[in-house]
């Protein structure tokens, strides 16, 4: 299916948010959860439960990110149910951010690019996560289908897992962490869009408050974190400050196990999302 975008990612991000609310759930369909909606290990439990996930959530919240490694485990059968759960919830209105965090040089990176970004790619999503740490200028490539097709990207800055903080954390010779490097690279890219860039940027909403500098960015930031790592709606507040309303909140774990009913993990769904809607109005 070819899929022609116009709308800059900013743009359409910020529209999905205003009408669905600020929140992204992931469909991690890792074997714990598989186990615990009743489900075994293979291709045809991986499609039950990442397309009962689209059912329930697609219509309801802004952004849905399937984590491409739980689909790949299941060779070329897991990736053709992977691009059903990206066509099926575009079509439903959800935008999808691929998690797939491809970092890589010259030809590779643009392949990797070609195979996420590219309009023409029955696995095109709205958006893709990417790693810097070949640097950030390898990421030219898909910063560039990006911004010619109207997708985004996600660039890792600071990730929520603790093994990040040595490397993220350390400083380069200007005295920036690498993390806030990253975070300014991004805000390079994103300068006099309106009302943000194509160019986010990933920090763990478990981060030190005030770690991070965001006044440049002018681009979303993807929170995961929310919920099983420990990071509350409430504590959205401290952890960003004025950064808040650019924050695009992560969740999994605590909306998908209330599966496998439909209804109920809609309602879980737009329970975290009223809370964080909440949130932002306070």
């Amino acid at each position: 299916m070819t899929v022609t975008v116009r709308a800059g990612f900013g743009r359409r991000l910020a529209d999905s948010i205003a009408a669905r609310g600020a929140l992204c759930v992931g469909i991690d369909p890792h074997p714990a959860l598989l186990n615990a909606w009743g489900l075994e290990e293979s291709p045809a439990a991986l499609e039950r439960f990442a397309m009962t996930a689209v059912e329930a959530l697609a219509g309801e919240v802004a952004v849905l990110k399937p984590q491409s490694a739980f689909f790949e485990v299941y060779g070329s059968a897991g990736v053709a149910v992977l691009e059903k759960v990206v066509a099926a919830s575009r079509e439903a209105g959800a935008l999808v951010l691929l998690d797939v965090k491809r970092g890589d040089i010259g030809s590779t990176m643009t392949a990797y690019a070609n195979a996420y970004l590219d309009e023409h790619s029955p696995l095109a999503a709205d958006a893709l996560t990417v790693s810097p740490y070949l640097g950030f200028g390898s990421l030219a490539p898909a910063l560039g289908i990006a911004e010619q097709t109207g997708r985004g990207v996600f660039v890792l800055a600071r990730t929520s897992n603790p093994e990040g903080a040595a490397l993220q954390r350390s400083r380069a010779e200007d005295g920036r962490t690498v993390g806030q490097s990253i975070v300014d690279a991004a805000a390079e890219n994103n300068a006099g869009a309106d009302p943000y860039g194509y160019v986010g940027v990933v920090a763990g909403a478990t981060i030190k408050p005030g770690e991070l500098d965001f006044s440049r960015l002018n681009g979303p930031i993807l929170a995961p974190g929310l919920g099983a790592q420990g990071a509350t709606v409430q504590s959205l507040r401290a952890t960003f400050g004025a950064a808040l309303p650019s924050v695009l909140p992560a969740t999994a774990r605590d909306v998908l196990r209330h599966g496998p009913s439909v209804g109920d993990l809609r309602s879980a769904g737009r329970r975290v999302r009223d809370e964080l809607g909440a949130l932002l109005e306070a």
